[in-house]
Formats: structure tokens, sequence, C-alpha cells
């Protein structure tokens, strides 16, 4: 049974939205590489079109487009996806993700290409109540 978070980013709006999909819209994206675009009917998202930008496995492996097939495998490197070096110079060797969609992935990221009928904010609508906690609680310490 596979199941995955899917971050879809509108860059129009520059939010992002979760998806949690199921077994069956988990399938579309399954086998799929970073860098690829999808069609996110199965998602819910019908009409929108959806890039694959990146992703993780459940120990938070970060997935690299450069690194071709599936599985993880451990790299030298000097900067992009998985490390940022503190020195000028720095490299290390670190564990990394190949860029093909597996079932071992929990997250993917993803970045809005087409537009559905329905805006993101219509399909998704904002949780009440959640922003609101977190001003009163910022409001409260700041009283103290």
């Amino acid at each position: 049974m596979v199941e995955l978070k899917v971050v879809v980013s509108d860059p129009k709006t520059g939010r992002a939205y979760n998806v949690d999909a199921g077994t069956g819209a988990a399938g579309a994206i399954v086998g799929k590489n970073i860098g690829d675009e999808v069609d996110a009917g199965p998602l819910g998202l019908a009409g929108y079109k959806i890039l694959i930008t990146g992703g993780s496995d459940q120990t938070g492996t970060p997935a690299r487009r450069s690194l071709p097939g599936a599985g993880r495998k451990q790299l030298l490197l000097a900067e992009g996806v998985g490390f940022h070096p503190k020195m000028e110079g720095e490299r290390k060797r670190k564990m990394i993700r190949a860029h093909q969609i597996t079932p071992e992935f929990v997250q993917v990221n993803a970045r809005v290409t087409a537009y559905g009928e329905k805006t993101l904010d219509e399909l998704f609508p904002k949780v009440e109540g959640a922003e609101g906690e977190k001003k009163d609680k910022k409001e409260k310490k700041t009283r103290k």
C-alpha cells in the first residue's frame, strides 16, 4: 500500500498545498521521474498539470534529479540538493535518493504548470482557527 504526501506549489500565489495521495492516486506518480510533467486529475486537481520537482523518503533522504535510476546511493557532494557547504571547497559523502519516484517515497514536491477551471483556494479551503491560534500565542508571549 503506497501513501504519498504531495506538496503542490502555486507559482502565481506563492502558496503550497498538501495533498494526501492514497494508493490509486499515488500509483499515477510512482514510476515517474523528477522533472516529469504529470496530470493532477488523480490527486483531485481536475484540469491541472504538475511538474515533479523533488521529494524525500521515510528517512528524510532527499531525491536528486541528476542521479539516474531508483534507490539510494552515497555520493561525494560539493553543492546542491542534499548538501550545503559551510566552507569554500568543502565536500562531503552523503546519502542521496535517485530521481525515479518509488513506493519508498513519503513526500513528493511539485509545481503547477497548467491550471484547471477552479482555483486552488477553492479546491483547498483555508482552515479556520489555525492562523488565528498562532497569532494569539504570539500576542500572549509579547504581553508578558
